[in-house]
């Protein structure tokens, strides 16, 4: 048994995904968080379990405080405590950065309800597990349009400015025994990209490689190795963004 466990929500998929596999790969027990896509999740908790790990399947909806609480009781009630919380749930809406007329109210407090409030509902649920964990920590998913304008919808891109403001007031506030840190991944290979781009996004990855220095896009494996390294070492860090994208963002 590992004596170590850590919490990804949106593990189903993505960098939620691979940051449990990497979790489960470096000798921590996960308990891995999904909302909709179930058979991908039991996938997950499958490969997790190959890897040695013990692995506690949750579905639950973040923006949802009831059941957030309930995931965590379950956590509890299974392992024990928690040594890391990756917050990485996350949504978007389809509407175009220039449509303000199409960008409803009832979509953009959906984006905030998951990415912004269900984040401090899982950290605020979680603090009385991580506080029994050793060295404790929590690593939550940015973006690179948190920290600069980018072709994103614009209420994903405000929720994830806020990210960044919560990710450092939480450093502020549960130092020195949590750390608290992000990533902030740019664009990025995989399902995320496609939907959002559609039958441009072969083209316009290509382009975007083509000006990245590392001649590549991110893959949801380069944040989960970024979120490691904030777990298993820099144990002087805090109140960090950690930009994930190729070095991109420092050339244009």
């Amino acid at each position: 048994m590992n004596d170590r466990t850590g919490l990804v929500t949106g593990a189903a998929s993505g960098i939620g995904r691979a940051a449990a596999l990497a979790l489960a790969r470096a000798g921590y027990d996960v308990a891995i968080n999904y909302s909709q896509s179930e058979a991908a999740a039991r996938e997950v908790a499958a490969e997790a379990e190959r890897l040695g790990a013990r692995a506690l399947l949750h579905r639950c909806d973040v923006s949802d405080d009831r059941a957030v609480r309930a995931m965590l009781s379950a956590i509890d009630a299974q392992f024990g405590r928690l040594d890391v919380l990756i917050n990485n749930a996350g949504t978007t809406t389809r509407v175009r950065p220039k449509d303000f007329e199409g960008m409803t109210t009832e979509e953009w407090d959906r984006v905030f309800a998951v990415n912004v409030r269900g984040l401090f509902q899982v950290t605020r649920a979680a603090l009385p597990l991580l506080r029994k964990g050793r060295q404790p920590c929590i690593v939550n998913t940015a973006s690179i349009v948190g920290l600069r304008p980018g072709p994103q919808p614009l209420a994903y891109a405000a929720s994830k400015a806020a990210v960044v403001s919560l990710t450092k007031t939480l450093a502020l506030n549960l130092g020195p025994d949590i750390r608290v840190n992000a990533v902030a991944p740019g664009w990025m290979e995989g399902d995320w990209m496609k939907r959002m781009l559609e039958d441009k996004y072969d083209d316009l990855m290509g382009r975007r490689a083509k000006m990245t220095p590392l001649k590549r896009c991110v893959t949801a494996e380069d944040v989960a190795e970024t979120m490691m390294t904030l777990v298993q070492a820099n144990r002087f860090v805090t109140g960090e963004v950690i930009v994930v994208d190729g070095g991109f963002s420092s050339s244009t």
